[in-house]
């Protein structure tokens, strides 16, 4: 099986996958709701390209791709072949750990069962799942060819397939709140006004080191090689989770109860993101799906603090600096008007 997978036909699957399946999606940090800001996301999008094809030691293998044949990302000659871990692939010396058990199907082009992926492998991840899918189907549509090597486009099916398998059996998490869990106050000035000072202290209360966004931490972490800054990325998404509860258990009027709803499940689904982007070393596609979901719970978030800004502007409450509340209901109704306005957050 040393030929099993040579270096020129991965290589062609591995460029198709992450370019086409998963940066053909690629996110943008949402800097205005209507018009993201286009030099941001080419930016970002060369970002989710990077995690694809990050090599730390140089070997010629990205670090993803190691952990498929059970190479260390910082040794470059993990197999002690007397040459890196990318010319031992090339010349099909090794063999990826995720076929080592798969028996090929002898009469259909896919073994995957009814229900998508195959069992997943002990690492758990869904990088491992989605090569094991990847390299069975691969096995699969050469055995149906009598072995001969496929063509471009019948390896961009084969990775088409695999990553429309896997997404079958992801589902988004759950809502962390609904309407009925909501504690609803009445209206009126003084409920406003209470709301914006409870509010306010709830977000005061995030506790965290962090200095810049954790997407900018990501790049760190992936561009410069600089690990530890994951640990901010993990502070960030307590962060999130930590507003998210505190805002879920205050008394909100009834004009905001749906904008507040959606702040409230918009931050935690922040949070469940951005501890799947410190999974960029041990699973990138894991980090990698969390970047595609990334724009639209940002943006859930924005268009909640901009709709409560405006309510508040529609009921005519405001408060002077100074007040309980008044940094809150401040910081709503400036975005508001950079919103109305066309401007980038």
């Amino acid at each position: 099986m040393g030929q099993i997978l040579r270096n020129q036909n991965w290589s062609i699957i591995s460029a198709l996958l992450f370019s086409v399946a998963i940066i053909g999606g690629a996110y943008w940090f949402a800097r205005s709701v209507e018009s993201p800001n286009t030099a941001q996301a080419s930016m970002e999008s060369a970002l989710l390209q990077a995690i694809a094809t990050k090599d730390s030691d140089g070997d010629g293998l990205a670090d993803w791709e190691e952990s498929l044949y059970g190479a260390d990302v910082h040794i470059t000659d993990t197999f002690n072949l007397g040459m890196t871990d990318g010319e031992a692939v090339a010349k099909g010396l090794v063999v990826p750990r995720a076929i080592a058990d798969i028996k090929v199907a002898t009469s259909s082009p896919s073994i995957t069962g009814a229900n998508g992926l195959p069992p997943p492998p002990k690492e758990g991840t869904l990088t491992a799942a989605f090569a094991k899918n990847l390299f069975t189907l691969y096995l699969s549509a050469k055995q149906a060819k009598g072995g001969a090597d496929l063509s471009e486009s019948e390896m961009a099916g084969i990775a088409k397939e695999a990553m429309d398998s896997l997404s079958s059996v992801i589902t988004p998490a759950p809502d962390f709140k609904s309407a009925k869990d909501l504690k609803i106050s009445e209206s009126g000035e003084n409920s406003f006004r209470e709301f914006a000072a409870q509010a306010e202290a709830v977000l005061k209360n995030k506790k965290s080191s962090a200095k810049k966004s954790e997407i900018f931490y990501l790049q760190d972490a992936v561009k410069n090689n600089d690990n530890e800054t994951l640990i901010y990325i993990t502070e960030i998404a307590k962060g999130y989770r930590d507003v998210a509860v505190g805002l879920s258990a205050l008394s909100v009027p009834t004009e905001l109860a749906a904008d507040h709803l959606l702040l409230i499940n918009s931050m935690m689904r922040l949070s469940e993101i951005t501890s799947d982007l410190v999974r960029v070393n041990d699973d990138t596609l894991t980090a990698i799906l969390a970047l595609q979901q990334y724009p639209q719970a940002l943006v859930g978030m924005w268009n909640a603090f901009v709709n409560i800004g405006k309510i508040y502007g529609t009921a005519g409450v405001s408060l002077k600096s100074g007040e309980p509340g008044a940094e809150f209901v401040n910081l709503i109704e400036d975005m508001a008007k950079e919103k109305t306005n066309g401007k980038k957050i």
